[in-house]
């Protein structure tokens, strides 16, 4: 076989992962793709004079992750215009390493940094930081065809990212999105960085996801290590986890109730997010869950005191959040505005390979909690909530629908916490393995992914938090919009700048 197949939290020796030749590669990604697999993840690491590809491919259905190899020089054949998901992929690969996928369609920079090679794909002078958005945007041309700039400096405390709408009068035909203002570098700082370090950039990855990306590398470090964490920090991990799904979503129905100026939602909503983010804060003392997840479980445990004085805070703050969401599901002003704004084709969420919300509110079934789970989720999770117009409401009532469940989760994880220590020491990684890990971040799938060298040590880390998907969503949900209704299809996609960035 030319793909090695594991489970999410598993790793592969890299001995074992065959190298296939680029043609092999390609014909082999689209077979995969064909037979309804997602492109979770393309990346690119340096070996000698060349270059290993990495894919991993999610097959939902099976409940496998695929992965494929492949060897370049510093040239292959593009692959997006066949495999659309991948866009961004090796725009990113030719941003990090001076590779050039020939025949790339959109073929620009992603985050505007240096090559970690010194090789540049566009020809720029390596010596030279280039500044961020420096490139061509496309232009429609024709009469009366105007051009919007918005950003990066916004009008409130937002952070930084570019847009460049090309109208006919309030007609939106095209929305161009370029970020990069908050790019850290973190996939290049990872490999070297002592192991107590790692687990705190992790956190800052997108904050509001930090226990997302905690989880995603504390899986990591067990799968190489060979050891799971305990059913209690898994627990406990999926408890966090649902409860960062809460906050969020709340908030996000709070915010689309300013950007169509219901304010009863509105200000509801700005206090129950504050309630759910102060029940993390019960667990660890951060309100974004900070300090909690580490890897062989977590640093912090849950005794039956706390739990009820939590699952009492719940009660209360979840008849909140249901009065708040039914006065606004209930208003027809409200869904005038929702309903059939910034539609996103479910053909086009598959191709541009998009996650989460996003997704399900297209009609697609994608949800790491339920085709691959992982932890507490292993035997708890058959609920899948979809919706089919792919529009604001869409996106709004899926959120909706998951706050339900997740208020069922946390009242059944608070009252049913399994016995048993809340955290392992691990011992040393595997020398030369990959090792995968998915989580259903509250925006959608978080992936990561660590090689490792003959020590144990990371060689290369690969990041990849669903708004990298999304942002490409809201540019289609866009197409023949009004500009007006721009911050009401953002906020229903809420995706992150540094997330994307890294």
């Amino acid at each position: 076989m030319s793909a090695l197949t594991l489970k999410n939290g598993g790793l592969v020796p890299l001995a074992e992962l065959e190298i296939l030749d680029f043609a092999a590669f390609a014909a082999a990604l689209r077979q995969e793709v064909d037979a309804q697999g997602r492109i979770a993840a393309l990346f690119a690491a340096p070996a000698g004079e060349q270059f290993d590809l990495f894919a991993l491919v999610a097959r939902d259905r099976q409940g496998q992750l695929a992965v494929l190899r492949s060897r370049v020089g510093t040239r292959f054949a593009s692959l997006t215009p066949e495999l659309p998901q991948v866009h961004l992929f090796e725009r990113e690969i030719a941003e990090q390493y001076g590779l050039v996928p020939e025949g790339h369609p959109w073929f620009k920079p992603l985050r505007f940094h240096p090559s970690w090679t010194g090789r540049d794909a566009w020809g720029r002078d390596p010596r030279r930081h280039p500044l961020v958005g420096e490139m061509d945007y496309y232009r429609v041309a024709g009469e009366e065809v105007h051009e919007v700039a918005v950003g990066p400096v916004h009008a409130g405390i937002i952070e930084p990212g570019h847009f460049r709408f090309q109208c006919h009068g309030e007609q939106v035909l095209h929305l161009e999105i370029s970020l990069g203002y908050q790019h850290r570098a973190v996939e290049a700082l990872l490999p070297g960085t002592p192991a107590a370090k790692i687990a705190h950039q992790m956190e800052t990855l997108a904050g509001d996801s930090t226990i997302a990306h905690a989880s995603a590398y504390a899986q990591i470090c067990e799968a190489l290590a060979g050891t799971p964490a305990p059913p209690r920090a898994l627990a406990i991990r999926a408890l966090a986890l649902e409860l960062e799904r809460l906050a969020n979503h709340v908030g996000d129905i709070g915010g689309l109730a300013t950007d169509v100026g219901f304010l009863p939602t509105a200000s509801f909503c700005g206090r129950i997010r504050g309630d759910y983010l102060n029940l993390s804060a019960e667990l660890c003392g951060s309100r974004f869950g900070r300090g909690l997840v580490r890897p062989g479980g977590t640093a912090f445990d849950l005794d039956a005191s706390l739990a009820a004085r939590m699952l009492e805070r719940l009660e209360a703050v979840a008849r909140d959040t249901r009065g708040a969401l039914e006065i606004f599901f209930d208003s027809p002003s409200v869904l005038a505005r929702l309903e059939g704004t910034g539609r996103v084709a479910a053909q086009d969420a598959a191709a541009l390979g998009l996650v989460g919300v996003a997704a399900r509110a297209c009609g697609l079934n994608i949800d790491a909690r339920r085709h691959h789970p992982w932890g507490a989720y292993l035997d708890r999770f058959d609920h899948l909530v979809t919706e089919d117009s792919g529009d604001v409401f869409a996106r709004a009532r899926v959120r909706r629908r998951e706050i339900n469940d997740s208020l069922r989760w946390v009242r059944d994880a608070l009252r049913d916490l399994p016995a048993g220590p809340s955290r392992l020491s691990l011992p040393a990684r595997a020398a030369r393995h990959l090792a995968v890990a998915l989580v259903e971040g509250w925006r959608g799938e978080v992936v990561h992914l660590a090689l490792t060298d003959q020590d144990g040590r990371f060689s290369r880390y690969k990041i990849v938090d669903p708004s990298f998907r999304n942002w490409s969503g809201l540019a289609m949900a866009l197409r023949g919009e009004q500009i007006s209704d721009f911050p009401l299809c953002n906020k229903s996609f809420n995706l992150s700048y540094c997330g994307f960035d890294l």
